[in-house]
């Protein structure tokens, strides 16, 4: 009998042994799950009732739908859908795992010039343009946006009303982007107005100018031509990159506005930033966009950080790896692009592109051609007034001239969608006579 309450009680006392060892065990597992998927990544779903499925995609959104030979192609917009195949290259180098828990706050730096900046997404900025040398980045005042149309909005502002309080008349050159006219009167605003072609308006001397250089639509390369003493201009310089661009200069103007989209080709991202140079306007400009939006997206400015990170290493820690270089990819894209719609426009007899630019770039360390996000096209064909309609009979969309200032017999065409949109728009507009 005492044999067996011996025995009972080593029993009972080896189960609570391993009973402990146990939940050791299950504890140590759960911590270093956590680590891993703090430090490194990772997520569970929350579907089938908690079942811990791990997922390493979010389900992606529809956007345009695929391109088949009869059907509408729609290069009215600047999608730069061109760059799925370079992110698709590379992996899970630009993937980000932001925790339930994170990026709550309104506030991303209180102690920075602008308290809705993410620190992060500044440095790998900063980092880009000391890269590409396409802009100073030392004495400027760093601002993020929803987009860089919320920053133009927030510059308009930040430069307004004229001294005698009358509004500012906004002008820019003809061909000017379609969106300056509409976004500038959006809000009928008493502060400024649109006032047109920069090269025929005449401004006076409270003018804001609007220098978008390459010049959307056209790709010129673009200066201020207003000559006013207390005139002032926003350089929009969303195309200034090297894929599109020979990098001739670092800028240094008042205020310079760049954008993801056309950097990176994450559009849906909606990020942009702004380089300002004097600190008043860069708190009135501040304080525009914490009156409309309270801040930007932080998980947004994490994202594009990332992304921008990506594209830094891939140059600064693996040069003589071309397929880590996004430039590089790029450009190698438009100019085969390029080269293929001048080849079908030189045969066509009926339509005309601009004349190529090349330059020394800085970046490349050679000569190298410009190859513009959108073909600024014209028809010479009889009985040809209206382009943009005489395209769309034929089921290709674009922008018409009178949008941007100028004749209808000339049209915008995007550069930047997919292998699918392009090719069977060339071939439509080859079959042109």
């Amino acid at each position: 009998m005492v044999a067996r309450e011996r025995s009972g009680g080593m029993a009972v006392r080896c189960a609570r042994r391993i009973g402990v060892a146990a939940s050791v065990a299950a504890n140590l597992a759960f911590l270093a799950m956590y680590i891993h998927r703090r430090y490194f990544g990772g997520g569970r779903s929350d579907g089938g009732g908690g079942s811990g499925k791990e997922i390493t995609t979010v389900e992606p959104s529809k956007g345009k739908p695929p391109v088949t030979p009869d059907s509408v192609v729609n290069l009215d917009q600047g999608d730069p859908t061109l760059y799925d195949e370079f992110w698709r290259l590379m992996g899970g180098r630009a993937t980000i795992t932001i925790p339930g828990w994170q990026t709550m706050s309104y506030f991303s730096d209180l102690g920075g010039f602008c308290w809705f900046v993410e620190p992060g997404f500044e440095r790998q900025v900063r980092r880009l343009h000391r890269l590409v040398g396409n802009a100073i980045v030392d004495g400027y005042h760093l601002l993020v946006g929803t987009g860089s149309t919320q920053l133009f909005q927030a510059a308009l502002f930040a430069l307004s009303p004229a001294e005698d309080g009358e509004p500012m008349s906004v002008v820019s050159p003809a061909p000017y982007y379609s969106s300056y006219p509409s976004v500038t009167n959006f809000l009928n605003s008493g502060l400024y107005r649109w006032d047109g072609d920069a090269n025929t308006t005449f401004a006076g001397d409270t003018c804001i100018e609007l220098v978008c250089s390459p010049n959307n639509p056209d790709g010129g390369i673009r200066k201020a031509v207003t000559k006013s003493k207390s005139g002032k201009t926003i350089h929009d310089f969303a195309y200034y990159w090297p894929q599109y661009t020979p990098i001739t200069e670092a800028a240094d103007h008042d205020i310079m506005l760049f954008t993801v989209s056309k950097c990176t080709g994450h559009a849906g991202t909606r990020l942009g930033w702004a380089l300002v140079k004097d600190m008043e306007v860069a708190q009135k400009m501040t304080k525009f966009i914490e009156l409309n939006t309270i801040g930007v997206s932080k998980d947004s400015q994490l994202r594009a950080a990332k992304i921008l990170k990506v594209v830094c290493d891939g140059y600064e820690l693996s040069p003589t790896s071309k397929v880590n270089l996004l430039f590089h990819f790029a450009q190698r894209k438009m100019a085969e692009r390029w080269s293929r719609l001048r080849a079908v426009v030189a045969t066509s007899g009926i339509f005309s592109l601009p004349d190529k630019l090349s330059s020394y770039c800085m970046f490349a360390k050679e000569v190298v051609s410009a190859n513009p996000p959108f073909a600024w096209l014209r028809c010479h064909k009889d009985g040809v007034e209206d382009f943009e309609s005489f395209l769309r009979e034929r089921k290709i969309i674009t922008r018409g001239g009178s949008k941007f200032g100028v004749d209808e017999r000339v049209v915008r065409i995007s550069m930047l969608d997919t292998d699918e949109a392009f090719n069977v728009f060339l071939g439509r507009i080859a079959s042109l006579k």
